[in-house]
């Protein structure tokens, strides 16, 4: 502290304190009920989020590329009507583009969110960029790829696919972050598309 004099200690003491709220999250576990799997959880904001992807084995869903290490990995592949009135446990639901969107306001906004919600591991690198994230929420966003509308997964390492509660045309929103983005981008799908589901807390 040594020159800083008292404004400077002052600002210092104020910059630790802004570190510090953003990265000491809350951080809590819930067990599913219907199947005993446990998750991780955390509070972004004024919302709480699973932490992890949903891995519970109901509706019209799938592991990717037929493998069961990539549900334990990632978490499963959901069609949109599946993730809508299946997925999510009892006092938690699907997210809509709104809550989405409170949670990428907090972490940066849409050009920078991506990066602070992917996980420290686990992304494939982009040419010589480290493409993993910083985490610093506990959101830990994973690659879990997709299985598009004809039948075919592709994406794992490379990109994350998050289902909302809110369709257009026959389509169904989904926002997506990609390991050569610090991003995160809202676009739509057919609702056979299978994409991954977190989930927030009703309250």
């Amino acid at each position: 502290m040594r020159g800083l004099g008292l404004w400077g200690r002052t600002v210092l003491s104020a910059a630790m304190l802004l570190v510090g709220s953003v990265t000491a999250q809350q951080k809590g576990t819930f067990t599913d009920s219907r199947d005993g799997q446990k998750y991780k959880t955390v509070k972004i904001g004024t919302q709480t989020w699973t932490a992890e992807n949903m891995n519970v084995k109901t509706g019209t869903s799938w592991c990717y590329d037929d493998d069961e290490s990539n549900c334990k990995k990632y978490g499963r592949l959901y069609a949109w009507q599946t993730a809508v009135k299946m997925v999510c446990p009892s006092g938690w639901r699907l997210p809509s583009i709104q809550e989405w969107g409170n949670l990428v306001k907090t972490a940066g906004g849409e050009k920078v969110a991506g990066k602070k919600l992917k996980s420290k591991s686990g992304w494939n690198n982009n040419e010589s960029k480290n493409s993993n994230g910083t985490d610093v929420f506990g959101f830990s966003a994973l690659p879990g790829g997709l299985r598009n509308d004809g039948g075919d997964f592709y994406g794992a390492g490379n990109n994350g696919n998050w289902w909302t509660s809110e369709e257009y045309e026959g389509n169904a929103y989904h926002h997506v972050i990609l390991n050569d983005d610090d991003g995160v981008g809202l676009v739509s799908c057919d609702k056979s598309c299978g994409f991954t589901v977190r989930c927030v807390a009703d309250n």
